[in-house]
Order: C-alpha cells, then structure tokens, then sequence
C-alpha cells in the first residue's frame, strides 16, 4: 500500500462490489473482513497501490438476519424467498435508491461466507405485498426467468375488490398498453395479459378473490379487475373508492417453481392478511 498516489480503498471496494450499500461497505471494514496483501485494512481512506491484492475475507461475522419488514421465507445456496410488505420498493428508482427489498437482501447475502449476492428474477408493485424471490446466480437467475416466461411457475394472488363479483369463476383477457409516463391500460396493439380468479368470499360490498397469472404484465391484475368494474381496495389509481386496510388490498401468496438445483417442485406460501378472507 502506499500513502501517496493510487485510489483509496473505499473507491476499491465499490467499484468491486458496485451493489453494495455504504453501510455494508463500512460494516466490512470495521470487522475487518477487508484484506489488502492478506492483511485486515479498516481505513477506507488508505491508498491502494496497482500492485496491491485487496480481498474480501470468507471469515468474519455471521450473515446479520434479515431486517424485521423483511419475513424469511426460504433460503438456500441458489435462491431466496421473501415475504414483502406494501409500501417497499422491489429495487431502486431514480427517487428511492437505499430502502428496496433488494438492497436490503444484497445487504444480507453479502455478509455471508462467502459473500453472495441477489440477482432479480421478477417484481412486485411497490403497494402489493407477498412472495419475492431471488436468485443467488446468474444461472440461477436465468432458470427462474425461463420458467416465468414459459408460464410454468404458478404465481397466485388474493385481492379484495369493489363491489360482489357475479361470477364464482373467470378469466380476464385483456390487451395492455404502457405509456412513456410508465401508466398501464387497455389497448389495441398491446400484449395480451391473462389472469384466471374465483370468488373466495362475498361481502355486502366487497369481494375477495384468488387469482391465478396466465401472464405476468406489468400491473395486469389491477388494470384487468378495474376494467370489469371491480378495482381492488385502496387502489384509487384505478378508481377505487374504499380503503378499508389503509393500503392496496393485494397479495402474492403462492410461487411454485422447479428448483434450479434439485429439478423437484419447490412450492412457497404465505398467508393474506387477517381479515381479508
């Protein structure tokens, strides 16, 4: 190492590990998992010569647990499942680059030993809760992704609508268009989006469904549902008038995927929140 020229070994460290937030970068250095020449550096000021070997160590802590908004569904060497809450982004915007589920799970595989990190394999909309899972690998990543688009992973929901739903089951078929604002409608030219329901309760004034994916458009099942007349609760970007949770009534509560690795079944669920069924 050199103290007169060269980059220091913070520019090192996040140009080496580009998804990593500040806390965690900081965390290594302190617990000195950092090693330039095999040797531990806690000062991320310290300059780092071309000839230097810099490292993160396997050793170290134990991989900290997921923060408490974050439920542990599932983990293993190739992915990872989560039930997210409404209101947290799956990864970053241009308005929100620090809380997202994603930062907070890179944040947890990379402290592991050794450090992993999470590859994004689907989404859900910011206001929708549920199952999320990730990929460890990037081949991991590319089985799941294949899966999704061959539609043989089950992806399933439970919403409470507006108003009674007549029929105990259906199918919504629709076409979607996105606009240049990121706003998603019905439209001749856009991509056909399925999604299969049934009534699961009926109330005097609001209705709770199951709802399968055929597809898995962006915002499918809230632009479907509030062009039959029936926009979930709390969704008053559809036309929702009634918010009786405080938040978007919509939750991914089934994923069933062929694990990567095993080639078995891999089948995960989470329960919808008491009250809506």
């Amino acid at each position: 190492m050199t103290s007169a020229a060269g980059p220091t070994l913070l520019d090192v460290l996040r140009a080496r590990y580009p998804e990593a937030s500040g806390r965690s970068l900081k965390q290594w250095l302190e617990r000195g998992r950092v090693l330039v020449n095999e040797r531990p550096v806690r000062d991320g000021r310290a300059r780092v010569a071309p000839a230097d070997r810099v490292r993160l160590a396997a050793g170290g802590a134990r991989a900290p647990a997921l923060p408490a908004l974050l439920r542990l569904i599932h983990e293993d060497d190739d992915l990872l499942v989560i039930d997210k809450p409404a209101g947290l982004l799956t990864i970053a915007t241009e308005d929100e680059r620090e809380r997202t589920a994603y930062r907070l799970v890179w944040d947890h595989l990379a402290a592991r030993r050794p450090p992993r990190r999470p590859f994004i394999v689907h989404r859900l909309d910011r206001d929708t809760s549920g199952l999320l899972v990730f990929a460890t690998s990037p081949a991991t990543k590319r089985h799941l992704q294949a899966q999704f688009a061959a539609r043989t992973a089950e992806r399933r929901y439970v919403a409470v609508v507006d108003g009674r739903v007549a029929a105990d089951a259906g199918t919504l078929q629709s076409r979607l268009v996105q606009d240049q604002g990121l706003r998603v409608r019905p439209g001749r030219g856009g991509k056909a989006a399925i999604t299969h329901y049934r009534v699961l309760a009926r109330r005097r004034d609001a209705t709770a469904l199951e709802l399968t994916l055929g597809t898995g458009r962006r915002q499918q099942i809230r632009v479907q549902l509030a062009e039959i007349g029936h926009p979930i609760a709390g969704d008053r970007a559809h036309g929702s008038r009634r918010d009786p949770f405080g938040r978007l009534a919509l939750h991914a509560c089934r994923l069933s995927v062929v694990h990567p690795a095993t080639g078995a079944p891999a089948v995960f669920e989470t329960p919808a929140p008491a009250g809506w069924v």
